[in-house]
């Protein structure tokens, strides 16, 4: 399965901002440092004229099933802020189950 990476940053971005309005009124505040993906993508990019390159982030092993597609490994390293304010963004929320 593989999912487009602006997506994948779309997600994580609102993953963050209910961490963050779940922690606002909590005494226990967590301060996030910078966030950082190791990701497996693959880039295509279409036969056509004016075709955009375009990064899937895929799963470990599955570069197998991307057969016309060249897969790297990346890192990024994203420092979240507040838009209009700032200081450092703060969040805080209960531990899941499966969170280590």
């Amino acid at each position: 399965m593989a999912v487009e990476l602006a997506e994948l940053i779309g997600q994580l971005r609102s993953e963050l901002t209910e961490a963050m309005h779940a922690g606002e009124n909590e005494d226990l505040r967590f301060e996030v440092g910078p966030v950082e993906l190791e990701l497996t993508v693959a880039v295509t990019k279409e036969a056509k004229p004016g075709a955009k390159v375009k990064f899937w982030v895929v799963e470990l092993g599955a570069e197998a099933t991307v057969a016309s597609a060249t897969t790297q490994t990346i890192k990024l390293v994203l420092d979240p802020r507040r838009k209009g304010r700032s200081g450092p963004l703060e969040i805080s929320g209960a531990e899941e189950d499966d969170e280590k």
